[in-house]
Order: structure tokens, then sequence, then C-alpha cells
């Protein structure tokens, strides 16, 4: 069976590593106007059930720049469990195409893409895990700090992703302190993985109810929007269950010194402020960009030969 990116769990820490170094070698040969052909002839087959702008577009325009293909899918088009069982659509895409990108409600459908499919499948988000946001996010941090001194704290709500970055921080080693309310926390199979992988690497997971308390002293501050996708109506208990989750002034006083992070779209005025998502430590559009190059280390990663 081919290799896909599920999970980050699915990965080593060498592994996850070596995708970095190659995101970020491709970050700077893309800032010279240096494009390598490696993926040319080659076509990836993206199948989204969410709307979409940063997945959408840097995985079209990453296979494009590095000499490959992408074919847009939509749900009414491909009929997943109405017109065709989702095994037949992945044994069907497989004798056409190099490799699958699906961004989905259901994670048991990702999966089973990969297992009746024979190329690589990737995870571009479902409601349990978000793993390529992850890699950008990993990214990000480490073009500021080392990644293995770096104090990562999340604020608000235990979504797909922290679920993944979780399980990177679990991977690498790394310092996450996660602040959620008790009922939100990351999903429990989540939980439990890191916490496996997290004996081994020695990595620091720690959850709170008490946003200051996770993001005292921290390097990075990371949030999200409080109601995902297919949550919508749940947005006005939401909002008031994260009122106290805000990122804001008033909890970045204490980490004066952190960078702030935030995966995209913003819900300006809710999870986060303006006046901190458009501040001087707001790293959020530089995060935006790495999804680009992160994802087009993964390509070449499940693709290159």
């Amino acid at each position: 069976m081919p290799r896909s990116f599920i999970s980050v769990a699915d990965w080593s820490a060498a592994e996850l590593r070596e995708i970095l170094d190659r995101a970020r070698e491709l970050k700077d040969l893309n800032k010279r106007g240096e494009r390598p052909q490696t993926l040319q002839g080659r076509t990836l087959a993206m199948y989204f059930e969410k709307p979409s702008l940063r997945t959408h577009v840097t995985f079209e325009a990453g296979m494009t720049q590095l000499g490959g293909h992408a074919i847009l899918l939509r749900p009414e088009q491909v009929g997943i469990g109405s017109r065709e069982s989702p095994a037949d659509v992945a044994r069907n895409l497989s004798r056409w195409v190099d490799c699958i990108l699906a961004r989905t409600f259901s994670h048991a459908l990702v999966e089973e893409l990969s297992r009746a499919g024979s190329i690589p499948v990737i995870n571009g988000l479902t409601d349990l895990l978000h793993p390529c946001q992850a890699m950008a996010d990993l990214q990000t941090v480490a073009e500021r700090q080392d990644l293995e001194r770096a104090v990562l704290a999340w604020v608000g709500d235990g979504n797909n992703v922290v679920n993944s970055l979780l399980l990177a921080a679990a991977v690498l080693g790394l310092e996450l302190r996660i602040a959620t309310p008790r009922t939100h926390r990351p999903a429990e199979r989540v939980r439990r993985r890191a916490e496996e992988l997290g004996r081994t690497s020695g990595a620091r997971l720690a959850w709170s109810e008490d946003p200051a308390e996770a993001v005292r002293g921290a390097d990075f501050v990371y949030t999200d929007v409080w109601a995902s996708m297919g949550q919508e109506d749940e947005s006005e208990q939401r909002r008031r269950i994260f009122a106290a989750y805000q990122v804001n002034s008033e909890l970045m006083r204490h980490a004066p010194d952190a960078w702030v992070l935030h995966c995209l779209p913003a819900h300006r005025g809710e999870e986060i402020t303006d006046e901190v998502l458009d501040g001087p430590r707001s790293i959020v559009f530089d995060q935006a960009e790495n999804r680009l190059h992160s994802q087009k280390a993964i390509l070449e990663r499940l693709l290159r030969r």
C-alpha cells in the first residue's frame, strides 16, 4: 500500500523533520524564482466537501509550481455514497491520477479512500484532523525559534487543528499547552495517542481551563474559530462558552513577546481581536503562506520518484 498523509502520527519525528527541511528549501528556492519540476506529469485529484481558500489554492498552485496538474472534484459531481461507494471512487481514481487530496467532514471517509485506493491520499481536513495545517504551523514556528525550545500555547476550542498540533508536538517532543473548556478538549482518541507518543519523545503536553495559565511565558499563542464548518447552528452557544478564551491584548500581557498564530479564516472580534490579529506580533499570513511550501514538500515526499 502506498504511503498516505492522513495523520502526522503516522510519520516518525525524523520523517516530519525531513519534510519541514524540504519545505524551507522549497520556500527559499521560490523566493529566488526557482521552481524545481519534480512532479512533472503527475496529477492530483482534489475532492472538496467543505469550502476552502488556503487548502484549494495552495495545493493547486503547489502542483503547478512543481510541474504537475490538479483536478478539482465537487461532491455533487462525484456523488460519494449516492452515485458510487467511496471504495469504488478510490479504485477509479487510482487508475487515472497519482494522488488524492480529500477535504471532508468524515475522517473515516478519508481513511476508506486510502485503504481502497492504490495511490497516496492526503488529508486536506476532516472533522478530526488537519495535518497539513500542522505542518505549516511547525514550519512557521521553526522560522523564528528552534522547535525543541519553543513553548506553544493553544487557546479556544479543542478542534481538528489542535488535534493535529497535539499529535505533531507528541511525535517531535515539543512543549504544547492547551487551554479549553472542560467540555471542549481535544478528542479523547487523539489525547490517548498523543500521550502514548509523548512518553517516547519526551513531549511536554499540558491542558488547563485557564487561558492565562496556558499562555504565560509562551513563545507562540495560537487560536482558531469557536464554531468550525458544520457547527454554525451552535454559534451562539459557543460564543457564550468561549467568551473567556478570546485572544486579546489583556490575555497577551501574560506573553508580551509571543508571536500570534491563527489558521484562518478568523472571526474577528470573537476568538481574536483586530488589535492582536493585525498587530506587530501576528504572523498569521506567514503561516498561511507556508501552507504552500509545506504541502509542496508533502507532495514531493509522496510522489517523487
